[in-house]
């Protein structure tokens, strides 16, 4: 894509009032556009991102044996009154309208146990349908009273929620346990290094659960854990002295909540009627459990984690683009060249053919766009292409006819470091 071509442009000053990483380099580099406190419009560059986000976790559900289907965010009062749950301070209620009086009242989804509930017993009656689960990305909306921290505490966000369904507690015991395995490897896949915290059941369940925690002064939560043994609790359920699996020393620290897994038991199935019958005739209860990941939310952690004070450094599996290309200087025609031979390739490449912007612009604009890798074509380089890495200050010259080789297959050897092209 042409950088000229953009529906957005990069901003000179950050946004005013805004503290995190996030709020700012997202912002100020176009991703995104705030509405009001804690609501957002994702800009063509930012949704290019989410989409690579939400594939990676379709991959993995998908995996994992899950469906994906698409819930209303429009919930009946019913439903909510069923579970105990319409008066829950997090629910957005609409309006009854008094021209009508029998018109329900809805509350806008925060999250989707008692609808998805109400649908599985229409599906779920013998012990042959079980397991199941079926997951769904969809935007949420929540009445938080600090929405704060950019996109890492919204009133609008989009999220990834899956359900299980299964016939015992051992049974969702193991599938608890799989999409734990899913979700260490969504996380790998993105870059980020999350620690499974356990924590309270808040308004979902009684028992306790588990945060899939990142370790970042920008998170809201304060978790202790030990890097010896794997222990980690919320502040809120943590009492001192309750660490006996080793000696290794507790450590506090805060973190950004990216995903959540619950065991939900019986609780909505008691509410739903949600029985299955078994072998033998006898009919029982459904185990359910809830699996959150917050996909906006993530995109914001990425930004927290991997950035400068230049701007964002996106991991290459999620990044907008593959390789950002600039032409300085006059040559116009040969980066033309060089643009259509990359795309014929199948290079995913940002070009910033702007005739109008100084050489400097355009490389603070691309160090806040944060491509993992930057070719450059200028006069002086003359046939070759300049080439370096967003993170990293080593330049490599190569061909031009050698460029989308390069960069679809040999930008990275084993370790994860750029290969010395120079000395191909």
């Amino acid at each position: 894509m042409k950088q000229s071509d953009f529906f957005t442009k990069t901003y000179k000053a950050f946004p005013e009032g805004e503290e995190t990483k996030n709020a700012k380099f997202l912002i100020k580099g176009g991703f995104v556009s705030k509405a009001s406190s804690g609501v957002y419009s994702i800009l063509p560059l930012g949704l290019r991102v989410l989409k690579k986000i939400n594939n990676i976790v379709r991959e993995e559900m998908d995996a994992i044996g899950s469906e994906e289907i698409l819930m209303p965010s429009l919930i009946d009062r019913k439903y909510w009154e069923k579970s105990g749950r319409w008066n829950v301070d997090v629910v957005y209620k609409t309006n009854k309208n008094k021209k009508q009086d029998n018109e329900a009242e809805f509350g806008l989804g925060w999250t989707h146990e008692e609808v998805v509930a109400d649908i599985a017993k229409n599906f779920i009656q013998s012990y042959k349908d079980l397991p199941k689960s079926i997951y769904q990305i969809q935007t949420k909306f929540r009445a938080e009273t600090r929405a704060q921290g950019g996109l890492l505490r919204g009133r609008e966000f989009l999220m990834k929620d899956l359900y299980s369904f299964d016939k015992t507690q051992e049974d969702l015991n193991k599938t608890y346990e799989r999409v734990i395995g899913a979700y260490k490897t969504i996380f790998k896949r993105l870059g980020l290094k999350t620690i499974v915290t356990e924590a309270s059941g808040g308004d979902f369940t009684k028992e306790y659960t588990h945060e899939f925690q990142v370790l970042n002064d920008a998170g809201e939560d304060t978790i202790y854990f030990c890097d010896e043994c794997g222990f980690s609790k919320n502040k809120e359920i943590y009492i001192e002295k309750t660490h006996t699996k080793c000696k290794g020393d507790i450590k506090e620290s805060r973190g950004i909540e990216v995903a959540n897994v619950f065991k939900l038991g019986i609780r909505y199935s008691k509410y739903f009627d949600l029985i299955y019958q078994d072998e033998n005739g006898d009919k029982h209860f459904v185990f359910m459990g809830s699996y959150g990941l917050g996909l906006t939310r993530v995109m914001a952690t990425i930004v927290e984690e991997f950035s400068d004070d230049k701007g964002i450094i996106w991991p290459e599996s999620i990044s907008p683009f593959a390789l950002h290309f600039i032409s300085l200087g006059k040559n116009n025609k040969s980066a033309d060249r060089v643009f259509e031979i990359l795309k014929k390739a199948g290079v995913e490449v940002l070009y910033d053919d702007r005739n109008d912007v100084s050489a400097g612009e355009k490389f603070a604009d691309s160090d806040l766009i944060g491509i993992p890798y930057r070719a450059i074509l200028s006069d002086k380089t003359g046939e070759k292409i300049e080439l370096k890495k967003r993170d990293e200050s080593d330049v490599k010259f190569v061909e031009i006819r050698e460029i989308a080789k390069l960069i679809k297959g040999e930008m990275q050897d084993a370790g994860g470091k750029m290969t010395n092209l120079a000395s191909k």
